[in-house]
């Protein structure tokens, strides 16, 4: 007996196309729907709302590009001085900019 004889018995019975149709009316209709929630680190939000590049938004912080992705990924947690960075760009992300144009006026002073 061929161990995919059970199978081929099964899909014979099927109807294929019409599972198909009922499949795309449920979808139509709202049913079945899976709908994915991502959580979104509050590094990255508060870095988009900034309008920075990371290397920007990492000289800011005070961490490397790559510590920075790690934050990103949620592979570190913040410092605390970092968790505050974060709160004033996610509540005023043109503060950023402003501080990041006057760093570099200072250097070129």
């Amino acid at each position: 007996m061929s161990a995919f004889k059970p199978l081929r018995e099964r899909d014979a019975k099927r109807h294929v196309g019409e599972e198909l149709l009922q499949s795309v009316r449920e979808m139509k209709a709202g049913k079945g729907k899976a709908v994915a929630q991502i959580a979104v680190p509050e590094v990255v939000t508060a870095r988009m709302r900034s309008d920075l590049s990371q290397s920007e938004f990492a000289q800011l912080l005070g961490v490397s590009v790559r510590t920075l992705q790690d934050l990103q990924r949620s592979c570190r947690t913040p410092s605390g001085a970092a968790q505050t960075l974060i709160a004033i760009a996610q509540q005023q992300p043109k503060v950023l900019k402003q501080v990041l144009k006057a760093q570099a006026d200072a250097q070129t002073q």
